[in-house]
């Protein structure tokens, strides 16, 4: 039976998530598959973290692209990007515990048009009153990214239901920790 690279690398994305510093050995047994397939595929954990994020950058491209960022309201489009970023969230959620082992210059470079299109939705809603002014589009970006891989984290590790993925992000981007 042929393992398929996307395959291996949502098994491993999964593993990961839970056990960030296993072992190739680890990995390969954990996605059922032997050490020398792992190693066909990803010739050690560098180039494994490589794929992961490459993978999670093309998730995000299309996660953008379904969002249709400019149709609606910057609210609306916001609502859609996080639907939209659900499937991406658990490889976040990995990459923010392995950058160390990433070659950032690379990273950064495959993450920057994703960057570009998320800070220009949020300059959007600056611009329309909808979003606050006086946080930059760059910082409402990162904090979009970091509430997608935490809200990823807490579903895996039972800390809060998948169902509420939308709603938990959404609201404390909205509308912070004040009460209502």
């Amino acid at each position: 039976m042929a393992v398929e690279r996307e395959d291996l690398l949502r098994a491993a994305a999964d593993f990961l998530g839970r056990r960030p510093n296993a072992t190739q050995d680890e990995i390969a047994a954990a996605v059922g598959v032997s050490r020398a397939t792992l190693h066909r595929h990803f010739a050690g954990k560098p180039a494994l973290l490589a794929a992961l994020d490459d993978f999670a950058i093309a998730q995000m491209h299309q996660a953008l692209d379904s969002a249709e960022l400019q149709r609606g309201s910057a609210i609306e489009a916001l609502g859609r990007l996080v639907a939209a970023c659900e499937p991406v969230s658990p490889y976040l959620s990995l990459l923010y515990s392995q950058t160390q082992d990433l070659d950032m210059e690379h990273s950064l470079q495959g993450w920057a048009e994703a960057d570009a299109a998320i800070s220009a939705l949020f300059e959007r809603g600056q611009r329309s009153g909808e979003f606050r002014p006086d946080l930059s589009a760059a910082w409402l970006t990162e904090a979009l990214y970091n509430l997608v891989a935490g809200a990823a984290w807490a579903i895996q590790n039972g800390r809060v239901a998948g169902r509420d993925f939308h709603r938990l992000i959404v609201e404390l981007l909205l509308n912070g920790v004040r009460t209502p």
